[in-house]
């Protein structure tokens, strides 16, 4: 399979790609900001990753989608996993940070996924859109997380209507709601919080999902967590 993987320098993306290369038949392109972290995984890896630094933030794809064409002339998976976490109080929450939040983790899904609509071709492609269980309608908040908790519901629904519109052309997309996981941007957030899973736990569970999940599922936002809401 011809899989993309954002965020991959570090937590869930660095374990998934290191687990999807497991698999030397699948062809693994990891795109992060931090050039010598994707380095890092690079060594830990076989030939069949495919590192490409870049600011999914930056409003012209078009340098990136060249380079991941370069690689590949049509993507299986996409796991949209990327994502930034503030942990605020709603009423020190600035303009500044709610556009920052939205930007990482709901314009940047929007604006990578419509840029490589034209190379998911292939009956069955998947879209794995990376949610929280914060995002999820009826879930326990934390407090401190409503803009992060916003963006997330946002990238759910957007996740539902994308397998709606795009089912025609035979293009799953799901949206898997994740509970706490331990890593680099959850202990920034709150580092006196223990998570019950590791990233490479939760890695493993959705390079399954990512791979072999659309056989089952499309339009849907999973909860993936170990606590109840």
């Amino acid at each position: 399979m011809n899989i993309i993987v954002t965020g991959a320098s570090s937590g869930i993306g660095f374990e998934l790609v290191k687990t999807l290369c497991q698999n030397a038949e699948n062809k693994v392109v990891g795109i992060a900001r931090n050039e010598a972290k994707l380095h890092r995984l690079s060594l830990q890896t076989s030939g069949n990753f495919y590192p490409i630094p870049f600011d999914l933030s930056a409003p012209d794809t078009s340098p990136l989608i060249q380079q991941i064409q370069s690689v590949t002339p049509t993507v299986d998976v996409l796991i949209n996993n990327a994502g930034l976490l503030i942990n605020q109080p709603f009423t020190q929450l600035t303009d500044a940070n709610w556009q920052q939040i939205f930007e990482v983790n709901v314009f940047a899904v929007a604006r990578l996924t419509r840029a490589l609509y034209p190379l998911l071709t292939k009956p069955g492609a998947h879209v794995v859109n990376i949610g929280s269980m914060g995002g999820y309608m009826g879930s326990a908040k934390f407090p401190g997380l409503s803009a992060y908790s916003a963006a997330k519901a946002a990238v759910a629904v957007m996740s539902e209507c994308l397998a709606e519109e795009w089912q025609p052309d035979g293009i799953k997309v799901n949206c898997l709601a994740l509970g706490a996981v331990q890593t680099e941007m959850l202990n920034a957030a709150f580092p006196h919080y223990t998570a019950p899973l590791q990233a490479h736990e939760m890695a493993a569970w959705i390079a399954h999902f990512a791979q072999f999940g659309n056989r089952y599922f499309n339009g849907k936002v999973l909860p993936v967590s170990v606590t109840t809401p």
